[in-house]
């Protein structure tokens, strides 16, 4: 389903704007309309971090931007908790913007890509803290192009763990 989606913005709203979309989640952000974050490089290489707002008329399917920043200007993504497995973060620009993603996994694409894009176009110091650092960079063992498959990779180690733990005697 996202890859249909994603097709679908990159035809309808990013091409026509000469921008290649890298990523996209979906937010909650509004109970009647959907909302998808993304994140685009333009022609002259200038990453952009899009809010849309997707609706329906009939039976097309329509996109509207809603924000637009430069990733130039965003100075922190703060996931809110690292320890927890929440979908709540922050952008913070001038302004601080508090989001929710679909899920902690979507959560972390966003974060994954952004940092990734950060080094390869802009090489600022972008802070991103309160995520898990093993997820956000390629440095990791853990790293992987199935980025939605990382977090369930992980948790499926630790509770292979956890059993093998809970099966071995204890001595008296």
């Amino acid at each position: 389903m996202s890859s249909l989606v994603k097709e679908d913005l990159e035809k309808k709203l990013f091409k026509p704007l000469s921008q290649n979309l890298c990523e996209f989640i979906e937010i909650e952000f509004s109970v009647q309309d959907r909302y998808y974050l993304c994140v685009s490089v333009t022609k002259n290489e200038e990453v952009k971090i899009i809010m849309v707002k997707h609706y329906r008329i009939g039976l097309d399917e329509k996109y509207e931007v809603t924000k637009k920043w430069s990733l130039n200007d965003l100075q922190m993504i703060d996931g809110k908790e690292a320890d927890t497995d929440n979908p709540f973060f922050d952008l913070h620009f001038k302004k601080v913007y508090s989001l929710e993603a679909y899920s902690c996994a979507s959560k972390y694409a966003f974060a994954r890509t952004v940092n990734k894009l950060n080094h390869a176009y802009l090489k600022k110091d972008l802070q991103i803290v309160n995520f898990d650092s093993t997820y956000i960079n390629d440095d990791s063992i853990w790293s992987s192009n199935n980025k939605d498959c990382l977090v369930l990779m992980r948790i499926c180690f630790y509770a292979f763990n956890l059993v093998c733990l809970s099966l071995c005697p204890l001595p008296l």
